[in-house]
């Protein structure tokens, strides 16, 4: 199906529908800490950034101590709530169907390695992937350290390598490291932000995925 030995995958807002379960959780602790009050939107464009980064461009030159607090009081509410994303559809039979053809794959996420560990066991998708790398574990999206790591744990060249994400933070990381990034529209970042990173394609929903990856394999 693919040219490329390494397809690395963002998680929310690319394989599971879950910006909006993000953003009221956000929001939760928004309130919860009685913070000056945010849009959704403006929320929603933090989604792809590490915990503390994310804060940070929620609230500029917020102390370290109310970083920490509305860090810990999203991720509290988040780990608390039994609301469980669905992935997108297409998500299950994608990786499935990329893993049957031995291509690597890998996750490259804004989440802390507890929250990944939670959704590869509860979509039971973690088994298709050959390594991630976490917010918690690198430096935060927009730095090239996820993509480096993943590449270099799967010794494969960033030609090689294709980065699929639904925010400039991905997108951006992906090229900050040489490789090729295809953008979805379905989660946080609208296509005009997309578009403005110059990926390799722009896509809707994850069959889009499928069919473009389809024809860089053809084409090549």
């Amino acid at each position: 199906m693919s040219a490329y030995q390494l397809i690395i995958f963002d998680w929310d807002g690319t394989l599971m529908d879950s910006t909006g379960h993000i953003v009221s959780c956000m929001q939760q602790a928004i309130t919860r800490l009685e913070l000056s009050p945010l849009s959704d939107d403006q929320v929603s464009h933090i989604i792809g950034l590490g915990l503390n980064e994310a804060v940070q461009t929620l609230y500029p030159g917020s102390s370290p101590v109310m970083t920490q607090e509305l860090a810990n009081a999203y991720r509290e509410i988040w780990l608390g709530n039994p609301v469980e994303s669905p992935l997108f559809p297409n998500a299950r039979e994608l990786v499935s169907s990329l893993a049957e053809q031995d291509v690597l794959l890998g996750v490259a996420t804004g989440k802390a390695r507890r929250g990944l560990d939670k959704v590869f066991t509860s979509t039971g998708l973690g088994e298709f992937f050959i390594s991630s790398r976490c917010a918690d574990e690198c430096h935060s999206k927009p730095h090239p350290q996820m993509v480096e790591e993943l590449m270099t744990y799967c010794g494969v060249m960033p030609s090689e390598t294709l980065m699929i994400g639904d925010t400039e933070f991905d997108l951006q990381m992906a090229h900050n490291a040489t490789a090729d990034s295809l953008a979805v529209t379905s989660g946080a970042h609208p296509r005009h932000r997309l578009e403005s990173c110059t990926p390799k394609g722009i896509v809707d929903d994850l069959h889009q995925v499928e069919d473009w990856l389809k024809r860089v394999c053809y084409e090549i």
